[in-house]
């Protein structure tokens, strides 16, 4: 087997070398040898109001929010407790009472 690392982005053990570069078949994320513990640090995730937003912080929703595939609303002014920041579309997971688990764009929050 190859002492290549694996992917950063998926996690997948198939990456290829292609010169400088390191390449995953399986998610097509591209990046150099030596920046894997950069993009672990580099996890920024700001508020609507250009706050740092870290693991474990309270936040406000800002704007009404419906919740896809249901008829659930998320209401201005919803407080949401304990969030945990992800590296995805939507960074902001949660669970918010009356409706569960979901996740959040920090677009749309404040910081509490």
């Amino acid at each position: 087997m190859s002492d290549l690392p694996a992917c950063p982005s998926c996690g997948s053990s198939y990456t290829y070398e292609d010169g400088v570069m390191l390449l995953c078949p399986e998610c097509g994320h591209e990046w150099q040898a030596g920046d894997e513990a950069q993009q672990d640090d580099a996890l920024v995730v700001k508020d609507a109001h250009g706050n740092l937003l870290q693991d474990g912080d309270s936040v406000t929703v800002i704007k009404d929010l419906k919740v896809k595939g249901s008829s659930l609303v998320v209401k201005v002014g919803t407080r949401v407790k304990n969030i945990r920041l992800v590296n995805e579309d939507h960074n902001i997971d949660c669970k918010i009472d009356g409706i569960g688990a979901i996740k959040l764009k920090s677009e749309f929050v404040k910081k509490a």
